[in-house]
């Protein structure tokens, strides 16, 4: 059974992520969406409401069988080995996503020579989409629909009108 991690902050969910998360469960038997639950970003959505919103998009695209979605902590090598994880899947934007995420490639080969890393370019439409931008956007009051889905940008509003 091939197993892939997509993992990532998810706040929010977007589009984008979405995107890698169809592609990415054509690959797979199995794949998990990981969501980081400890981190250096500040992050607007909790680790437990970041898995709700991603599991109801799930739901909708009807890939409950082959995709699981849960939290984890600490190094993602370790995660992947537990998991019996043998891929991680990292989405690329534009260049410099490719600058960070081929260090963070060689770190984690370095620390389990095992696994294997799997990059997916973003689809032409979702190039530019990035979770912090739509949060900009969500907090000046712009419309982010074209980027999140109508559940998400009810929730980002709502939790920065809370915030606020």
């Amino acid at each position: 059974m091939k197993i892939g991690i997509y993992p990532g902050t998810f706040d929010p969910l977007t589009f984008g992520h979405l995107d890698i998360i169809k592609r990415a469960s054509q690959l797979f038997d199995h794949l998990i969406i990981a969501t980081a639950s400890d981190n250096n970003k500040k992050t607007l959505f909790s680790v437990d409401e970041r898995l709700q919103i991603i599991n109801r998009e799930i739901d909708r695209l009807s890939l409950q069988s082959i995709i699981s979605v849960t939290k984890f902590s600490g190094l993602l090598v370790k995660f992947a080995k537990d998991s019996n994880a043998e891929f991680i899947i990292r989405g690329l934007r534009a260049v410099s996503d490719f600058e960070y995420e081929f260090q963070m490639f060689g770190m984690n080969s370095r620390l389990e020579p095992s696994l294997q890393t799997i990059f997916l370019p973003a689809s032409e439409n979702n190039q530019f989409i990035a979770s912090n931008l739509v949060k900009e956007i969500a907090r000046l009051g712009g419309d982010v629909s074209k980027f999140v889905s109508t559940e998400t940008a009810s929730a980002l509003k709502d939790k920065i009108s809370k915030n606020d």
